[in-house]
């Protein structure tokens, strides 16, 4: 389903409570490189978890003023309640939707400590929310306690120019990587520099996603091999390469990880889509000509459903339900594991009616029941006729 009218930026989440989501569309004022007499805007539209579809219509719409210029880039934060906003000129806004069901408003906020700070191509909360990341497109990193926003790292120098940036599930680790090809990690309590991503002459790091499902300690890289793409694994725990794999086959532009950190996805330059799992590392999943010859600038999967939005400038914002094997939802895991336990009460009463005498529960002297089985007597004492001599009882 694609959006409305306007050149889409890019296209996010929102979780809200009792599992209910939301899309927010950022819209710029230029397309093909020119203005148009629209402004930029903020669309907040609802999603149908049954036909697996975004509204038509948004539920809230904010407008930017002209002296904000065009915007750049996204993060929301966990709780949905607060997302952030760069823009080319003015700097960084947050934004806090208030409502619910239908009925929902926008309320922006500048931000002091980022404001007037340039475009950022990069922002990012942890996923405790308890910080917030940016990197500029000046290559300048910023470290934030959220919402106190105090500094944490404030680093002008950390990249000649941001492409992508990542924090780890215990919201420990700040992956980050630049236009010149380099990957390096920072801890995000003190701000300090803990590793560059080893790489050989010919490889050039693009994109870096955390593995998400608790048990592999990975981090995941989008990497340019000579003309070959590939997807490179770091463990986490000592920063070296341990192997890689040809998954999307082309240059990538964005990548991302499911909630549950069983999927791995990728989109092209070029407007395609895998879906790899995550245990096996093979593709599950393929949107081939999503967007059409076109640079894929957001990929998010949807928080509750195998469902991924993927937004470009020329075909807007598309919602794919993914072909991969339906979850197991908790009901169905209760009612497993009742018919097991049914099924073995029932094996076990027909075992128990069959059985012989030495399995039998023993019956009261009073107690009704079955016949009582008399006693076997045997003569220790083997006649001559006997051919198999004493029974040992």
């Amino acid at each position: 389903m694609e959006s409305g009218q306007g050149t889409v930026v890019f296209g996010s989440w929102i979780r809200r409570p009792e599992n209910v989501n939301l899309v927010v569309l950022g819209k710029s004022r230029t397309s093909g490189g020119h203005y148009s007499s629209s402004p930029s805007l903020l669309e907040i539209f609802s999603f149908d978890h049954n036909t697996a579809s975004i509204s038509s219509s948004p539920l809230a719409t904010y407008e930017l003023e002209e002296a904000d210029g065009d915007l750049v880039s996204i993060a929301v934060h966990p709780a949905g309640d607060d997302f952030v906003c760069s823009t080319t000129n003015g700097g960084c806004k947050s934004f806090e939707l208030h409502g619910e069901e239908t009925n929902f408003r926008l309320l922006a906020k500048d931000l002091p400590a980022l404001q007037s700070v340039g475009p950022q191509k990069c922002l990012a909360f942890s996923v405790d929310g308890s910080k917030f990341a940016s990197g500029g497109v000046d290559g300048h990193l910023r470290i934030l306690t959220w919402p106190s926003f105090g500094s944490i790292l404030d680093e002008p120098r950390a990249h000649k120019s941001f492409h992508d940036m990542d924090f780890s599930l215990d919201s420990e680790y700040l992956a980050s990587t630049s236009i010149d090809g380099s990957g390096r990690i920072w801890k995000t309590e003190d701000g300090s520099a803990v590793a560059s991503l080893a790489r050989s002459a010919d490889e050039k790091i693009e994109l870096c996603r955390f593995s998400k499902d608790g048990t592999k300690p990975f981090l995941f890289c989008a990497v340019q091999k000579g003309d070959k793409a590939v997807t490179s694994v770091y463990d986490i725990s000592t920063w070296k390469k341990i192997g890689f794999k040809r998954l999307l086959k082309k240059p990538a532009s964005i990548m991302s990880v499911s909630l549950d950190g069983k999927y791995l996805a990728l989109g092209s330059k070029d407007g395609d889509v895998c879906v790899a799992e995550v245990k096996t590392m093979e593709v599950s999943h393929w949107s081939r000509r999503l967007h059409l010859g076109t640079n894929i600038t957001s990929l998010e999967f949807c928080p509750s459903q195998r469902v991924v939005l993927t937004t470009s400038n020329q075909w807007g914002a598309v919602v794919t339900k993914l072909t991969v094997p339906a979850d197991w939802k908790e009901w169905q895991i209760y009612v497993l594991l009742l018919g097991l336990f049914l099924a073995s009460a029932i094996a076990f009463y027909i075992f128990f009616e069959n059985s012989d005498s030495f399995w039998n529960f023993p019956l009261g002297r009073d107690q009704p029941g079955r016949s009582r089985i008399q006693p076997i007597f045997v003569d220790t004492q083997s006649s001559p006729e006997d051919p198999f001599g004493p029974v040992d009882l």
